[in-house]
């Protein structure tokens, strides 16, 4: 690991105090003014951070160089994924060696196969060139790209600032010229009614909470607002059905669902009700031709599944009930079967159930060989099919394409993503592990690292944890991760509380008022890689992102011995000013995540007890690196702005401490697949000079 460079000094960020009171307790918020990304000297802060951390990591180029060359070698950059019926056409996407972005394609169907995957596909329709769309900009975002179900037209939103702010246009595919129609400021997704003649689109409030339901009828000077949603709690969502017999607008909470379907062949028809909300019951449709089949969570915390008729949609008939063993995730419906996304032992699973003249079958799992993967619903268009695709992989499987006959269960291998560079797959190996928390839960644990890596306490570590929103961080297959795995690291996985590994209890026992559970996970986790001799403290890095970049600044507070670095990524490090403002966007909706500080005394108090700006203590730090993005609008940059400031001023010792700003980027950073690579491989850089590796 390098040494800080004393003759360069990181910039200082004035302290302009503001006083924040709640609850009769008052905060000094010395870095607030960071706030205002137009203000000429909050931007130039960010610059001289950004010359600031180039100088300090100049030292790391050609490792960065070396990094970028082998992802580069090892991806096959001239690819296209596995074509996807719908209709009469195949649907796939096109990558281009020396091209930033997809090119989105079709070809007519001929036959029952999709056209081979290794040869020029005679016929082929580019539908949308994202490298064409792009231009000259510097940031690119498509927030749908959806035909219409009578294949004439394309609708497609496009952001070119990283806000998650899109324009959508239509674009005529019989003759490849735009219409006039263009919508501004709406968000992701789109639905088509089945004619082709109009589409629907969410427009966001102030706050970028999608509240709003729109109707386009193609040539219209004016657009219909279908529905609106007042409750800032809740996200409203349009989606068509696969049968293409519905408009399905979902509402949603973090917790409580509402359900519209519109008859997709009556675009100006009533929305229909399914199941009126009630507050803490969460439930999705799927429009199974003659019934709807219901996942809700009404009577079991992990989740049943129930029929409807389509006349009396909110009576419900359970036909697989919830269990402690499983969460159910969600059903697919087809003409003859159903195929079911479950999640058990902290691994997802799917079970196909086919219909029979009393309903259903029971369910029948597709069951794999490795000790820990992750096996997903892939594109699924075809109502009638009876095979189903879907997607596996592992921390040593590359990302893979399956169809199984729903049938027979036969399997058959579509494509795995070529890892190019001589690369031997078999060197690696992968392990599952349990960390014990402090009061005695089971935390599970998945590593990877090359075969010959010795357990003998030296090993260099790179630690990763989420633990939010129920969202789980299921084994992947990364080729920018061999490049740490070639020099040696091991690269785990820590699956906390908050997240879903293992069901809706996992999540419920990290959240609001047990959030702690997440950062204590985390850190048993790290003791666990020690104790059980895979490395020591000082050769962990933890990386983050997002509300995994909470759990890094909240671990940084709370054991800041146990790490020799931590990078977080778009980090939500000033959690409490946020979630006190209902006015920032996202705010409210987070409340039945967080709880809600500004109404609540407790939660309050809670949440300044771990939020890890208010937490900065005359302690000594790990090496930090900080990663945000100019335009995010989910985690603002003046979060990680603010907390680098107070590192700077207040820990103790040798401060090293670095903030990296995407000044042309969003929530996701770079949008460019080259320029994206880059980034990758700045961190891992950095990762590989803090673990000693450089």
């Amino acid at each position: 690991m390098s040494e800080l460079n004393s003759a360069v000094e990181p910039p200082v960020a004035a302290k302009k105090p503001i006083e924040r009171t709640h609850h009769g307790d008052v905060f000094v918020d010395d870095y607030e003014w960071l706030r205002d990304k137009t203000n000429d000297e909050v931007l130039g802060y960010l610059r001289a951070e950004n010359e600031y951390t180039e100088a300090r990591t100049g030292h790391l180029e050609s490792l960065r160089e070396a990094i970028f060359t082998e992802i580069s070698d090892r991806t096959l950059q001239t690819d296209l994924s596995v074509p996807a019926r719908r209709g009469e056409y195949w649907y796939y996407a096109r990558t281009v060696e020396g091209q930033q972005y997809g090119i989105h394609c079709r070809v007519k169907v001929n036959g029952d196969e999709p056209p081979a995957l290794d040869a020029e596909i005679a016929g082929e329709e580019v539908l949308l060139d994202g490298n064409l769309v792009a231009g000259d900009s510097e940031f690119f975002s498509l927030g749908t790209v959806d035909v219409s179900p009578n294949g004439q037209l394309l609708a497609y939103s496009v952001d070119l600032k990283g806000d998650e702010r899109f324009t959508l246009r239509i674009k005529d595919l019989n003759t490849g010229e735009l219409l006039a129609d263009e919508l501004p400021e709406v968000h992701y997704g789109s639905a088509w009614s089945a004619d082709g003649s109009t589409i629907f689109y969410t427009k966001v409030d102030d706050a970028w909470r999608p509240f709003q339901i729109w109707r386009h009828t193609l040539g219209a000077a004016e657009d219909v607002l279908v529905l609106e949603e007042p409750d800032e709690r809740y996200w409203v969502g349009v989606d068509l059905t696969r049968n293409e017999q519905a408009i399905i607008v979902a509402l949603g909470s973090k917790l409580t669902s509402e359900v519209y379907l519109l008859d997709a062949n009556n675009p100006t028809g009533d929305l229909v009700l399914v199941a009126e909300r009630r507050e803490g019951v969460e439930y999705d449709v799927e429009h199974a031709g003659d019934q709807l089949l219901i996942t809700h969570n009404a009577d079991a915390a992990n989740f049943s599944l129930a029929t409807a008729t389509l006349e009396a949609p909110g009576e419900w008939t359970t036909i697989l009930e919830g269990d402690e063993s499983s969460r159910l995730l969600g059903a697919d419906a087809f003409a003859d079967h159903v195929i079911l996304y479950r999640r058990r032992d902290a691994l997802t699973e799917l079970a196909i159930m086919r219909r029979t003249e009393e309903g259903f079958s029971a369910p029948e799992t597709l069951e794999f060989d490795e000790p820990i993967y992750t096996v997903s619903p892939g594109r699924n268009d075809e109502w009638s099919d009876t095979r189903y695709r879907f997607g596996y992989t592992s921390l040593v499987t590359p990302g893979t394409t399956y169809d199984v006959d729903v049938a027979t269960g036969e399997r058959r291998v579509l494509k795995q993503q070529p890892v190019l560079g001589g690369v031997d797959l078999s060197a690696y190996t992968q392990y599952r592990e349990w960390a014990v928390a402090a009061d005695g839960t089971k935390v599970p644990v998945s590593l990877v690292a090359r075969k010959d890596v010795a357990k003998d306490g030296n090993a260099p570590v790179v630690l990763y944890g989420y633990g939010s929103y129920e969202s789980s961080m299921d084994p992947w297959f990364s080729i920018p991760r061999l490049s740490m795995l070639d020099r040696g690291v091991v690269f785990a996985i820590a699956h906390v509380r908050g997240g879903g590994e293992l069901g809706r209890h996992w999540y419920d026992n990290g959240k609001t008022l047990t959030k702690r559970n997440t950062f204590t996970d985390f850190i048993a986790a790290t003791e666990h890689l020690v104790k059980e001799g895979w490395t020591r403290p000082e050769r962990i890095v933890a990386q983050g992102g997002s509300a995994g970049g909470l759990l890094m600044g909240a671990v940084a507070n709370l054991a800041p011995q146990a790490f020799g670095g931590i990078v977080a990524e778009v980090p939500f490090v000033d959690a409490l000013t946020t979630i006190l403002d209902p006015s920032l966007p996202l705010t409210v909706i987070e409340w039945e995540e967080w709880g809600n500080p500004l109404e609540d005394a407790a939660v309050y108090e809670y949440m300044k007890s771990y939020s890890p700006y208010e937490n900065v203590t005359a302690q000594q730090y790990p090496r930090i690196l900080a990663i945000t993005s100019l335009n995010d609008t989910r985690v603002f940059f003046v979060e990680p702005a603010k907390w680098v400031a107070k590192l700077r001023s207040t820990a103790a010792g040798e401060v090293d401490v670095l903030l990296k700003t995407e000044m042309e980027a969003g929530h996701g950073g770079r949008s460019g697949r080259y320029d994206a690579w880059r980034e990758v491989a700045f961190t891992l850089a950095w990762e590989l000079d803090t673990l000693g590796l450089a």
